[in-house]
């Protein structure tokens, strides 16, 4: 894996942030499948779908660790995400990569920023998780290209095409269906719209320098402060759930930082094998799945307004993605 996906131009046409984005939901991958034999590709398919299949599965996982609040569930999540990358670096032998960031003082700090960002994206979503708002959680992530791609106008300064546009504004729509028809503004869903969004222009600006476990375990260690502070503040009040409900709770709890690690882990070894294409088809799985959770599993309710609102986000999704793989064929073909 060589070669990374190049920075979009500024104040150029064709939006190419939002092409990559929608192909890989705000994730900046390094993806260089030219040459790469077919068995390769399918492998790092696999491997994706794995990935937003694990994710799709998390607001069970978290249900399941009821009594706890999502409180301290985040503050156990980012300290047992950081010692399970610490005992992976250790197993790999992968130290050295990590000390090599620390003399990058530029990247070190967007590493931090992006620990920030991830913070709220763990926070809303297991928040909306816990709440019963699984539904809505699902809507964040079929936001996020078109939020990703809004992005790119607002701090990149891209030009969009008239089909992309109008991708945006069906879902401008939408929010707006369901904030006026459903009685409810989707906070939930709009805040993880925008802070995995951000995420992912962070994460682009670092580029390939940082790998999937040394921007986890910095990311995480990054927020130990946070979490200290959650776990201060929990057991002031509430007190722990950790270790005093039973075995199977606890032994639940403990795994958190493994069923963190191992979907972006699966992600990475997808994302460097497998084509955009594939990519962008795939990450459609996770939120899918939260949508089935919350309303066939949870029993999450789903009037007609909301199906509405819903209903035009697809569309929108539709129209991007159709416009994007279209014009990165005409890119292809002109290359």
């Amino acid at each position: 894996m060589s070669t990374d996906i190049p920075a979009p131009e500024s104040r150029g046409g064709g939006a190419d942030l939002g092409v990559a984005a929608v192909a890989t939901g705000g994730i900046p991958v390094p993806v260089d499948t030219r040459g790469r034999p077919g068995g390769e590709q399918t492998l790092g398919g696999v491997y994706a779908f794995c990935a937003y299949f694990l994710w799709g599965f998390l607001p069970l996982y978290f249900v399941l660790l009821a009594p706890t609040g999502p409180w301290e569930l985040v503050a156990w999540r980012i300290l047992l995400s950081l010692v399970f990358c610490v005992l992976l670096l250790t197993v790999t032998r992968s130290w050295s990569r990590l000390v090599q960031i620390f003399r990058q003082p530029k990247v070190l700090a967007l590493t931090a920023l992006a620990g920030g960002l991830i913070y709220v994206n763990w926070q809303v979503f297991i928040i909306g998780a816990l709440t019963g708002h699984v539904v809505e959680t699902s809507l964040g992530y079929f936001i996020n290209p078109i939020a990703t791609v809004l992005l790119g106008v607002l701090v990149l300064h891209e030009r969009l095409r008239p089909t992309q546009w109008a991708a945006l504004a069906l879902a401008a729509v939408a929010v707006l269906v369901i904030v006026l028809a459903y009685g409810s503004f989707p906070w939930i869903a709009l805040t993880l719209a925008a802070s995995f969004s951000l995420y992912g222009l962070v994460k682009k600006h670092i580029g390939p320098s940082v790998d999937a476990v040394s921007g986890l375990t910095l990311e995480s260690f990054w927020l130990i402060p946070v979490a200290g502070v959650l776990l201060i503040v929990v057991n002031a009040t509430t007190g722990f759930t950790f270790g005093d409900i039973g075995a199977l709770h606890t032994v639940l709890l403990s795994l958190v930082g493994v069923v963190t690690a191992v979907p972006l882990l699966f992600f990475a070894a997808g994302a460097r094998r497998a084509t955009l294409t594939l990519i962008g088809m795939l990450q459609f799985v996770a939120p899918i799945m939260q949508f089935i959770t919350g309303v066939w599993l949870l029993g999450e309710p789903m009037p007609v307004e909301r199906w509405i609102g819903f209903g035009l986000v697809w569309v929108a999704l539709a129209v991007l993605t159709v416009d994007s793989l279209l014009h990165a064929r005409r890119a292809h073909r002109t290359v």
